[in-house]
């Protein structure tokens, strides 16, 4: 999920507060129905004999989602940004123990104790996935408690014990797993912690048999034990198979970008980079190369490389409304050379309007839509700015052949701007030596700063020093010199 900076004020406090309030009801219903569906016959006498066991669940459940409300406060404040946002959290805890608790009640140490963790460290990240990894551990510890009847003291505290370490592995050792065959194998291999735990507590009862020199009692504890394994094993490769069960559902409902979803979108088989790819050649080209120079420049700042090469795929796909119109798309004809340089600047600077209005359309990520309006911020027209100031004597406004912003927000879309251009401009030098590749993307850059173009995100001049190098190295690669191939026509003998 991009977190950018969040403008805080105390409107949005109180909305944070409200939407967290209303999601705490749901989430206490729910464990209600949970709790209580198989005692609707005699809910009146359950609630007599039980009713302050009751009352303790749900102030500790408030105690826990009031703590962590102030942690997301304080800690993670773009997650309460958006009502869609806490929304996600919550539902991934709600699903998360209607799961746990139904395969629950087969056994503690059958449920997929890492399905929440591993949701929210793909969907959101690892630091919220920690936090939440405790907070299932402990609400689900709340749970065994009140059906303490059916769970045993032993149980509860052991599952309290693998929900925490297992969550943590998972989320740990997830990090690197980018197919979904690894996540598989995240799961075979959170089961060993679960399969140690659950031998070091149950072998007493295997001990204890042996003890009573009975050979029956000692084959059913045997059993009973490896039938604790067994769940243990189901728990574990539950987590993963449940998660990749559930991610496409998330990724939908709440439009997340995902590395999964990543690869999908940039597949040449994705519905807008095939548009791409057929209605415009050159644009297709060129974002593919300019996704090469995104992703050595995002890997350089340690940003994320797989957002910054679905950006450059996406950034101009507003040019498939008029392709034609656009250097790269044409051939010896330039259709401008009908046009004043007005309305050619219109049509223009409506490819990174146009272009977000495709991908919202095709209900496609918000940030690529982002990156796709903000690549130009609002930098001038150059050439078709000079063409109108041959063709009058009076003043001419810069704003009116500029594109209309927003200026970059984020470190990604600064990148895509610079990369966007570095690529046309290198491409188009007659002398591609390094010299005159750092020169030309020098002053790319210099000129964006001039204009501004930087004051709205967090590029410093750092990062911007290690974009021109890496975009220097990368293009005189892609544009080097080839040695001219001789005139020899070869005849087969």
């Amino acid at each position: 999920m991009n977190k950018e900076k969040v403008v805080w004020s105390k409107s949005k406090t109180a909305k944070s507060a409200v939407i967290f309030s209303v999601h705490f009801v749901f989430l206490t219903l729910i464990t209600f129905v949970l709790l209580l569906w198989d005692k609707v016959g005699s809910l009146a006498v359950e609630m007599q004999e039980r009713g302050t066991d009751y009352l303790y669940m749900m102030f500790c459940l408030l105690l826990l989602v009031f703590i962590a409300y102030m942690y997301f406060f304080f800690e993670g404040r773009h997650m309460l940004d958006s009502g869609r946002n806490i929304a996600l959290l919550f539902v991934i805890l709600d699903v998360y123990i209607v799961i746990a608790y139904i395969i629950g009640q087969t056994s503690v140490y059958a449920r997929p104790v890492a399905l929440a963790a591993l949701l929210v460290f793909v969907l959101v990240g690892r630091r919220e996935a920690i936090f939440v990894n405790v907070l299932c551990a402990l609400i689900m510890f709340l749970l065994d408690n009140v059906t303490v009847g059916e769970t045993t003291t032993r149980e509860m505290y052991s599952s309290l014990m693998i929900s925490f370490t297992t969550g943590m592995m998972a989320i740990f050792f997830c990090d690197k797993a980018k197919t979904r065959f690894r996540i598989v194998g995240v799961g075979v291999l959170i089961v060993i912690p679960i399969g140690v735990i659950i031998f070091l507590l149950e072998v007493s009862s295997v001990i204890d048999a042996k003890t009573s020199g009975e050979a029956v009692s000692t084959i059913e504890a045997w059993q009973g034990l490896l039938m604790q394994l067994g769940y243990g094993l189901f728990g574990g490769v539950m987590s993963a198979v449940a998660f990749l069960a559930l991610l496409p559902v998330f990724e939908w409902l709440f439009n997340c970008l995902t590395v999964y979803r990543l690869r999908e979108l940039t597949s040449h088989d994705s519905k807008l980079i095939k548009k791409l790819q057929q209605e415009a050649p050159g644009t297709f080209n060129h974002s593919m190369t300019v996704a090469q120079l995104a992703e050595a420049c995002a890997s350089a700042l340690g940003e994320n490389v797989d957002y910054a090469r679905a950006a450059a795929y996406y950034h101009d796909v507003g040019k498939l409304h008029q392709p034609e119109y656009f250097t790269e798309n044409q051939g010896e004809y330039n259709l401008h050379d009908e046009l004043t340089p007005e309305l050619s600047a219109d049509i223009i600077r409506m490819h990174a309007q146009d272009g977000y209005e495709l991908i919202r359309a095709n209900h496609l990520p918000q940030f690529l839509a982002d990156v796709a309006l903000q690549h130009h911020g609002t930098l001038p027209i150059r050439y078709f700015y000079a063409k109108a100031l041959k063709m009058t004597d009076g003043e001419l406004s810069m704003e009116d052949f500029s594109y209309v912003g927003p200026k970059p927000q984020s470190k990604i879309a600064a990148i895509i701007m610079i990369a966007d251009a570095a690529e046309a401009v290198v491409r188009s030098l007659a002398n591609r030596t390094p010299e005159a590749a750092e020169k030309a993307i020098r002053d790319i850059i210099e000129e964006r700063m001039e204009l501004e173009q930087f004051s709205e995100c967090d590029v410093t001049m750092s990062d911007l020093t290690i974009i021109r190098q890496t975009l220097v190295n990368a293009l005189t690669g892609v544009y080097h010199h080839r040695v001219k191939y001789p005139s020899i026509k070869f005849h087969k003998r």
